[in-house]
């Protein structure tokens, strides 16, 4: 490994991730049914002989967790038993909560071993480019927190295409070119905002309306200094042009917008009622729903412009690995039902299949007005960070 990664590889601790008993106890995905069922199985001709635990174990705690549908989709039982070893960076951030999952499948498959080096999803990514120049990669797998460090590596050939079969279950828009990348879970930009002091009607459609409405002067929070806002930024640049975006930038500060140091913050403070409303993705005032079912928060999503961007983590082949079987099975449990169940309730991300519902009532992807953007492009950011700058943001 490269000298300047600053990590150690390190083996996961074989302990199964804590999980509630919430929801539909003793139930399972049994082999072939494409939803949970009270039955076990065996995995069924061609399937996984593991043991899989029951479903309530793949979900999370609290209200949201609670009374949902069982999740359609591929079964954990249906797919092939994974076995040998995978060397995985993995981006931070959400990065724990992904590990937690990885342990499971440590759990479930005995002859399963991961072996890790996490770091930001930036600095993997370019550890990758540089390892893979060099003939020297170590990664199979890269497991990002987004989209732009997915499109770092793809941009600098440093990939080996997933299959065709590993890719299918996630809508064309979660991809990437040549299958050289593939969403596991989304986040969505929203606008978090008081229901004591607003209603949904409140709030704009388009996001560069922001700083005229005269109930967001100086009481809306943003957090610049977090990647997810600069990826919102940069889609604005790509969509409206630097000039516009820094005119934005510098309109929303003159409207007295609030910084705080990052999203979940924001949308405390918007629950609390120290703030009306706020830029953030979409999950953090889901978590404080769930600490709090009676919070008087909600979100509100523009449509078709920067502020509507669903960004992905997601999953790609490093080239030069010699596990391509065991790196797409692996990206196909991902994406299994029960995986995308535990990455909607535990992290409140989006589902990347159709079959498994987001929490909260939230809309569904489809439901979104995400704008016409190739999410790789968003790793091109010093352009982003210097317009930031001149706007005085940064």
């Amino acid at each position: 490994m490269s000298d300047n990664t600053g990590f150690g590889r390190r083996r996961f601790v074989k302990t199964l991730a804590a999980g509630s008993a919430v929801g539909l106890a003793g139930c399972s995905l049994a082999p072939g049914s494409g939803t949970a069922t009270d039955s076990g199985g065996d995995g069924g001709d061609g399937g996984s002989n593991a043991e899989i635990p029951s479903l309530t174990e793949f979900r999370g705690s609290g209200t949201l967790a609670s009374g949902r549908p069982a999740p359609e989709g591929t079964s954990i039982q249906d797919l092939p038993d994974l076995s040998g070893d995978l060397n995985l960076y993995i981006g931070g951030g959400e990065g724990g909560i992904y590990y937690q999952f990885v342990e499971m499948l440590q759990e479930i498959y005995p002859n399963f071993t991961v072996f890790s080096s996490d770091a930001g999803s930036a600095s993997l990514a370019q550890t990758i480019v540089e390892e893979v120049e060099a003939d020297a990669a170590e990664a199979d797998v890269f497991w990002s927190i987004d989209a732009s460090s997915l499109g770092y590596v793809a941009d600098n050939d440093a990939y080996e295409p997933l299959s065709d079969e590993a890719v299918e279950p996630v809508p064309s828009g979660f991809r990437g070119d040549d299958n050289a990348w593939v969403g596991v879970a989304g986040r969505a930009r929203s606008v978090p905002y008081n229901t004591d002091e607003l209603s949904e009607g409140d709030i704009p459609n388009k996001v560069q309306e922001f700083p005229n409405v005269d109930a967001f002067q100086d009481s809306m929070g943003w957090a610049p200094t977090y990647g997810a806002f600069k990826s919102f930024i940069t889609a604005m640049r790509l969509l409206r042009g630097r000039e516009e975006t820094v005119q934005w930038l510098e309109s929303m500060q003159d409207a007295g917008i609030v910084q705080r140091g990052n999203e979940y913050v924001v949308s405390q403070q918007v629950a609390d009622g120290a703030l009306t409303a706020g830029f953030a993705n979409h999950y953090y005032a889901m978590r404080v729903l769930n600490q709090r079912p009676d919070a008087p928060i909600d979100l509100a999503f523009t449509q078709g412009d920067a502020g509507a961007l669903v960004n992905v983590a997601g999953a790609m082949a490093v080239q030069g690995t010699e596990k391509a079987d065991l790196v797409n099975n692996f990206v196909r449990h991902l994406l299994s039902a029960e995986a995308q169940e535990f990455f909607a309730t535990v992290s409140f991300a989006y589902p990347m299949i159709p079959g498994v519902q987001p929490v909260g009532g939230l809309p569904t992807v489809d439901e979104l007005s995400p704008p016409d953007i190739d999410l790789s492009e968003l790793s091109n950011l010093e352009p982003t960070l210097e317009l930031m700058r001149d706007a005085g943001v940064l």
